[in-house]
């Protein structure tokens, strides 16, 4: 699964990375947890280039009678998304990159009850993108949100060694493909969905700040010792 992520680059940079049309309000984050709000990358309504979003994490479907099914759908299956009442329409005609440049995932340690979380990241990249997914969603009162949730798929043999899921790492070659509105099948974008190369990512062990939401700042991705733990 993925359930905290870093983005530290300036609202400039991500605009040059992913070429997009428009600029954010945004500030480097070292610790984005579930239901705060997330930078994302989509196709523009016309299809005519891309434009940089802030959504919600935490997918509310657009026939969800509460918010209170967001935290439960931070990330979907990408085996089954294409099945799932809360995802399929998204997957079809809603797909989004969610940039990121280092996530945590946590190792249980043999005789220890705290676990040891590590910051993963890709090699020789500054920033890289999750596949998502995003909804617009209406409450009660009239009020709307636009949400997203983080495709996993199978560990790689790397990520394996701390968990038994991964987010879907899409390459930046397949970008255009994995936005484009026209595409409107699961079929036309289900080979993206696969575990990224093992030998392109790197994992560092961090500090236990990370544990905590409210932690937010440089000291969560300072690198340990690799010691005490099973890589």
């Amino acid at each position: 699964m993925c359930g905290r992520y870093t983005l530290r680059v300036s609202p400039a940079e991500l605009a040059e990375i992913f070429s997009v049309l428009n600029t954010i309000d945004w500030s480097p984050r070292y610790n984005i947890a579930p239901t705060q709000t997330v930078v994302a990358v989509r196709a523009r309504e016309q299809n005519d280039g891309r434009e940089l979003a802030l959504f919600r994490w935490g997918l509310i479907p657009s026939w969800a009678r509460d918010d209170k099914i967001a935290s439960s759908l931070i990330n979907a299956r990408a085996e089954t998304a294409a099945s799932k009442p809360a995802f399929r329409t998204a997957l079809k005609r809603r797909r989004c990159l969610i940039p990121v440049d280092g996530f945590y995932e946590w190792q249980a340690i043999p005789g220890q009850k705290t676990k040891q979380p590590f910051l993963i990241g890709v090699r020789d990249v500054r920033v890289f993108a999750f596949a998502g997914l995003w909804e617009h969603w209406t409450a009660a009162d009239g009020s709307e949100r636009q949400t997203c949730t983080i495709l996993t798929t199978e560990a790689n043999e790397l990520m394996q060694q701390v968990h038994t899921r991964m987010p879907v790492i899409l390459d930046a070659a397949d970008y255009d493909r994995w936005l484009d509105r026209q595409r409107q099948t699961a079929d036309e974008v289900a080979d993206l969905l696969k575990p990224f190369p093992a030998a392109r990512m790197q994992l560092t062990p961090v500090s236990t700040l990370v544990n905590s939401p409210r932690n937010d700042r440089p000291e969560c991705v300072a690198p340990l010792p690799r010691q005490g733990t099973l890589l």
